[in-house]
């Protein structure tokens, strides 16, 4: 990874997916200090980083955020990135009040029909050079 300490955290999301991929361009577009850095579910990392933190979950089919190291998952792992970035993103924390199983629930869903609904790759995204140091294998 980096030594850089500004980095927040690591986002595991799935390579192939149009939503995710328009997720994580959405993050590095607010997140001008560059806090969080991305690897692919696909990559050795990102199963070397499942491993080390025990994580359960199949990492493509679920978004996580492993920060300070605690796993974040989910709607969880969406409202904690959420609320570390610029402009009014930071204010839907408080969704946080929306009891997990519900936010999850909603979750399940888009994520059960994301290649239906956004599509899908045949490869991992290649990130642009000016944000390819943020992309971590």
């Amino acid at each position: 990874m980096t030594d850089n300490k500004k980095t927040s955290g690591v986002v595991i999301f799935d390579g192939v997916c149009n939503l995710c991929n328009g997720a994580v361009n959405f993050i590095i577009t607010h997140d001008p200090d560059a806090r969080f850095l991305f690897t692919p579910g696909q990559s050795e990392l990102a199963a070397k980083l499942a491993n080390q933190h025990d994580i359960q979950e199949s990492l493509d089919e679920t978004f996580v955020l492993i920060q300070a190291n605690e796993c974040y998952y989910r709607s969880d792992a969406a409202l904690q990135i959420a609320s570390q970035l610029t402009g009014g993103w930071r204010f839907l924390r408080f969704l946080r009040i929306v009891p997990r199983v519900l936010r999850d629930w909603v979750y399940r869903i888009v994520a059960g029909h994301r290649y239906d609904w956004f599509g899908r790759r045949d490869m991992c995204m290649t990130p642009a050079d000016d944000v390819a140091r943020r992309f971590v294998t």
